[in-house]
């Protein structure tokens, strides 16, 4: 019997990359990559610019909304180290696979005050609570779409990759709710997540504040990549801002490429005409997207730089 191989991180590691590198290179050649970089090189530094600032607003509103989430469990922190943290996270994100391994290294530095399971749960809630907008804003751009003359023209195959996605994700809350017919243990186990879920996103107190910078962080993002499209040179309408950007973001959290790149722009290159705009300028889009992000989270390497300099500050002053 044959047992399955196993693979290190740094192999993994390794195949990621190499999955970026094929996609972007598969890309290339399939929506005519010269064009798609003669399209980049003439970005518009003006809206790229916008893009940078709109995605910087998104961090730091998600890293309140991580302080809010925190806090209803148990966590206290100021602002300034809730978005330090969270720059921190971005940064270690975008240069490792699926867009989470930051966010894990966030929940294990804030475990001191209330335990590593309410740190990651506080983590997980806040990152849900803003997915769970950008879901609700694709579901219904969708329906609207589709249903008002004149909205994007939906493709078959596209139907049948659209629709399981968004009845799934309606599905989620009956499933979960369903789960108090579970044994015991499983049961318990659940009823302390609904508590804490109740607390940290549900609460009278903290829902206000969970919608608002759930919207605005989903303002952020979509913005962020329709003003990278607008300075490329294609001009997104609205439903297509709605519809067809939260499908092509939400790919960035597959693990299987560094950061989501490729994917993404895949996602881009195959939906763009559906907006009736050609695939290489979603290609453009994309890449001019990602290296806005990039830029846009290089702050995070202040942590890095005050963390590596601390034990060098400690070990001279206790020589001095």
């Amino acid at each position: 019997m044959a047992w399955p191989v196993r693979l290190s991180r740094a192999q993994m590691r390794i195949l990621q990359i190499a999955t970026s590198i094929t996609l972007l290179a598969i890309l290339w050649h399939a929506m005519d990559g010269a064009e798609a970089l003669r399209i980049l090189s003439r970005a518009d530094p003006v809206f790229l610019g916008l893009a940078w600032v709109a995605l910087s607003i998104q961090t730091v509103l998600s890293a309140l909304r991580w302080k809010v989430t925190a806090g209803q469990l148990g966590q206290s922190f100021s602002p300034g180290k809730a978005i330090s943290e969270y720059y921190l996270a971005q940064i270690v994100n975008q240069s490792l696979p699926g867009g989470m391994v930051g966010d894990a290294g966030r929940a294990v530095r804030a475990r001191h005050q209330a335990g590593l399971l309410r740190a990651s749960q506080a983590v997980v809630f806040e990152r849900l609570a803003g997915q769970v907008v950008v879901f609700a804003v694709m579901t219904l751009a969708f329906v609207w779409t589709y249903l008002a003359p004149g909205g994007l023209r939906w493709p078959l195959w596209l139907l049948s990759v659209q629709v399981p996605i968004i009845l799934g994700g309606l599905c989620v809350p009956i499933v979960f709710w369903l789960t108090w017919l579970l044994p015991g243990p499983q049961k318990r186990a659940l009823d302390d997540l609904w508590y804490a879920i109740s607390a940290s996103l549900l609460a009278r107190r903290v829902i206000p504040w969970q919608v608002l910078l759930s919207i605005a962080t989903t303002i952020c993002n979509l913005g962020a990549f329709a003003l990278c499209a607008r300075a490329t040179g294609t001009d997104l309408s609205f439903a297509a801002i709605c519809a067809l950007v939260p499908l092509i973001l939400f790919t960035m959290l597959i693990p299987v490429s560094i950061s989501g790149w490729g994917l993404r722009e895949g996602a881009a290159a195959t939906l763009f005409p559906v907006a009736g705009f050609s695939g290489s300028s979603g290609l453009a889009a994309s890449v001019a997207f990602g290296l806005v992000f990039v830029a846009a989270v290089l702050p995070g390497i202040v942590p890095i730089l005050r963390r590596r300099g601390a034990p060098k500050a400690r070990t001279a002053a206790s020589k001095g």
